[in-house]
């Protein structure tokens, strides 16, 4: 290759780096046929970021095999607004890395979009903020993450009614997998083309060291399938919790709450493998349903730290108390909470039953439509649908779903009636 390329100037050169179908391997090329939705389903490093720069790229400047000739308005849609600045559009693989100097689009940070000289524009989406996409209209539009999105039916509904121009508004979604309902719906949708990469595939631009890692650690673990494999795995079937149950009854605002809790499950040491210390907030309305508000879990974190961040969620959410569990670490942990805020009340429980057992009657409240999400809380939704008679496939200590369990028996198992519901 180094012969061929001798006799090239650095003009013809730099032509020849930003060509990516000469590059681009074959799954992050846009397929064939009369499709409405390319869904790239793929690992982490899978090279779908560089694939949707490279599709943007394409449909603006109105290069073949993406399109016959340009589109002009594009959406960009992320979880956050910098997340559509830092990984889709100034990312090492990101639009503007993409681009030659020479044609290269105008990053308008201010106004929140991309502008290429031929008038094309791309503009940057909240899934935050699904109402940001009522008004606007594109050709085409890509969606990076979308199982991240915090309100994704919501952000994908407002975008659907905004692809409104040209003769066949095309989107392309690039994510790494997570059982929900709406990339389920998108995979079986006749529409859409599904392309799947993973991890290996792009091992030649990834870090051998990150390569060995995530190997040894994950690889045939359901977790590795799904973040290295870009499998979509879905719930198991033992578990308490289902994701579509879950979904059917999350909302995007609690209402008045009567109660409001935070619970706290802390690990007992803070070295590298120990357990994360669960940290979840909650409230209690007056007609009987129980809103999730926040999943802070914390990693490897020291007790002064989680006792901090406790208490910090304590004011935030104007909590009427902290409810801890003291199994682990017996009075050191109300001790700590006080040191930090000795005006906060601090009700101290301990587990005498297996976590199946105290799970099970919050599951219940779950399936009586009791319980509601406020928003999406991914990692406890995650550690919820994975939990069965083993506990966690991983075969870690669900820190995330305990705290959730303390904080819903105080607000709404210590008054039921029942002795075999209140008895936990």
């Amino acid at each position: 290759m180094s012969e061929l390329l001798k006799g090239f100037t650095r003009s013809q050169h730099e032509t020849l780096l930003f060509d990516w179908p000469l590059w681009a391997r074959k799954d992050q090329l846009p397929p064939l046929g009369n499709w409405l939705l390319w869904l790239i389903m793929g690992g982490r490093g899978a090279g779908k970021t560089r694939a949707g720069a490279e599709w943007v790229k394409g449909m603006a400047l109105g290069r073949r095999p993406f399109c016959g000739r340009s589109v002009g308005r594009i959406a960009l849609i992320g979880e956050t607004f910098a997340d559509v600045r830092d990984v889709m559009i100034e990312g090492v693989s990101g639009i503007l890395s993409v681009h030659g100097k020479w044609e290269r689009p105008i990053w308008k940070k201010t106004q929140r979009q991309l502008e290429w000289k031929n008038g094309a524009i791309a503009q940057a989406f909240s899934s935050e903020d699904p109402d940001s996409l009522r008004g606007p209209q594109f050709d085409v539009a890509w969606s990076d993450e979308l199982c991240k999105w915090r309100y994704a039916e919501e952000t994908w509904d407002m975008l659907q009614f905004g692809l409104r121009l040209g003769e066949r508004p095309r989107q392309l979604v690039t994510t790494t997998p997570r059982s929900m309902p709406l990339l389920c719906r998108l995979m079986r949708d006749p529409h859409t083309i599904l392309t799947k990469s993973t991890t290996m595939a792009n091992a030649a631009h990834l870090s051998e060291g990150f390569l060995e890692m995530v190997k040894e650690r994950y690889e045939g673990s359901r977790l590795g399938r799904q973040e290295l494999n870009g499998e979509l795995i879905e719930d198991r079937q033992d578990s308490l919790w289902q994701r579509n149950q879950i979904e059917k009854l999350m909302v995007k605002k609690a209402p008045e709450l009567e109660r409001v809790v935070v619970a706290i499950d802390p690990p007992v040491s803070a070295h590298k493998k120990s357990d994360a210390c669960g940290l979840v907030v909650a409230g209690l309305a007056p007609d009987g349903h129980a809103y999730i508000l926040a999943d802070e879990t914390l990693s490897q974190a020291a007790p002064l730290r989680w006792a901090k961040a406790a208490i910090e969620l304590y004011h935030t959410y104007q909590a009427g108390r902290i409810v801890a569990e003291v199994n682990q670490g017996g009075d050191m942990v109300t001790s700590i909470l006080q040191q930090v805020d000795a005006q906060v009340p601090v009700k101290a429980v301990r587990a005498n039953r297996g976590k199946y057992i105290r799970a099970e009657p919050i599951a219940l409240l779950y399936e009586r439509g009791l319980i509601h999400h406020v928003g999406s809380l991914p990692k406890l939704e995650d550690e919820l649908c994975d939990f069965g008679l083993d506990g966690l496939s991983s075969g870690k200590s669900p820190d995330r779903l305990d705290a959730l369990v303390w904080a819903l028996s105080d607000l709404m198992l210590i008054i039921n009636k029942n002795p075999k519901i209140r008895n936990i």
